[in-house]
Parts: structure tokens; C-alpha cells; sequence
């Protein structure tokens, strides 16, 4: 027996759309990294970026459980001496709503060429209106 390894010009992909409303950050995430890197697909091959397009729309109504609402900071570095910010989860969700969303699936992607390629397929609204109906995104369940 062979295994299959998928070419990059076989790879059909879909485009799915992820209501992000009353979800769990992490579990949502955990669900959108697997579509992007296609492991949830027969023909997934880890070397070829196998997965499909994700549209996530109401980022802003994502949900955190127990304290985290509280606790959670968001910290990075400006490049200039001194320069180490922190950022509260309830900041970050007036703010910028998208961003909790892009960092928390960026940080289950994997860390090379590969990751930089799939999240680019992932595209994340606050509201419930997004620009990608050309596509015909199905709607996806989990």
C-alpha cells in the first residue's frame, strides 16, 4: 500500500461561514485551526496547506469562561527598550474584537511558512455582515 500525498493543484477548497455568537474562544478556535489546516479532511497531507476558507462573523459576542473576563491580558513588545505593552481582555474586545479571534487561532497553527499561509485564509468580522457572498459560503456547525 501507498500512502496519499495531496498535490497543491488536486486540493478543492470551500468556503465556510462561523457564527461566533455564544461560542467559547478556545473551542471555537481549536474547531477554526483544524478547517484551515485541513486535518479535518480525508486528503489531509502535513506538509500541503490542505484546508478550506473560514469566515467568522459577531467576533464581538465571543465568550471566555470562569475569571478569564478579568485575568486575561494580551502582552507584546514594541520593539523599542521599554517597550513591553499589556492589554485587558475587556480592552481588546471594545477595541478590537477581531484580533482575540486572529491571536487565539494563530497560536494553534503551526509556527512556520506553512501557518503564515493558512491563516490568511481566515477572515474576521465584529458584526454579522461580511463581504464574501460571491464565495457561497456554506454554513458551518460544530
Amino acid at each position: 500500500m501507498k500512502s496519499y500525498m495531496a498535490k497543491p493543484n488536486e486540493i478543492d477548497r470551500k468556503w465556510y461561514v462561523i457564527d461566533a455568537e455564544g461560542k467559547v474562544l478556545g473551542r471555537l478556535a481549536t474547531e477554526v485551526a483544524t478547517i484551515l489546516s485541513g486535518k479535518n479532511k480525508p486528503i489531509y497531507t502535513p506538509h500541503v496547506d490542505t484546508g478550506d476558507f473560514v469566515i467568522i462573523i459577531n467576533a464581538d459576542k465571543i465568550k471566555l469562561t470562569g475569571k478569564k473576563l478579568e485575568q486575561k491580558h494580551y502582552v507584546y513588545h514594541t520593539g523599542h527598550p521599554g517597550g513591553l505593552k499589556e492589554i485587558s481582555y475587556e480592552r481588546m474586545i471594545e477595541e478590537k474584537p477581531e484580533k482575540i479571534i486572529q491571536l487565539a487561532v494563530k497560536g494553534m497553527l503551526p509556527k512556520n511558512s506553512l501557518g503564515r499561509k493558512m491563516i490568511k485564509k481566515m477572515k474576521v468580522y465584529s458584526g454579522a455582515e461580511h463581504k464574501h457572498e460571491a464565495q457561497q459560503p456554506e454554513i458551518y456547525e460544530f
